[in-house]
């Protein structure tokens, strides 16, 4: 039940995902790990049709790696890396100025990472088709590892 900012800057019910499997990541445009976007989009490239959604939120508060605009995020992504999964406006994932949505998937004991703070770009937070949070990895952790597609080949078989 959370409310969020398209990267276009409309509002987006993110209750509209309910019954799709969601692997939601703060994303950055100037990190070491910015070539996961690719890998992303192969994964909303082979699982869309069976009900994956990711949704990228950029985050500006790891060594300020994203200090593009909204716009300029959009144009990078599409441009670099063909995103067509939906991305968000820009929000702060760790501290006082966290959004709803991370304050309480970061509060969450979700193996195999656990709870606390996200620890930099592209850590990955994977919600079962009811939306509850089922798992979360480590930013190093690629999309395609074959702990990340077990775990979203899992969720996509529940209905």
């Amino acid at each position: 039940n959370f409310k969020m900012k398209s990267i276009d800057g409309k509002d987006d019910d993110l209750n509209r995902y309910k019954g799709k499997v969601v692997l939601v990541v703060n994303v950055a445009s100037r990190s070491g790990l910015t070539p996961q976007y690719k890998l992303h989009q192969a994964l909303h490239e082979k699982y869309a049709v069976k009900g994956l959604v990711i949704l990228g939120f950029p985050c500006n508060q790891f060594l300020g790696q994203e200090p593009c605009s909204e716009e300029e995020i959009k144009t990078f992504c599409e441009s670099k890396y063909g995103v067509e999964f939906p991305m968000f406006a820009k929000v702060e994932v760790n501290g006082k100025g966290a959004c709803d949505l991370y304050k309480h998937l970061t509060s969450l004991e979700l193996a195999p990472v656990g709870k606390g703070d996200v620890s930099w770009n592209f850590e990955k937070f994977l919600l079962a088709r009811e939306g509850n949070p089922i798992a979360r990895f480590s930013p190093r952790t690629k999309p395609d590892d074959a702990q990340v597609i077990s775990a979203i080949e899992k969720a996509l078989e529940s209905k």
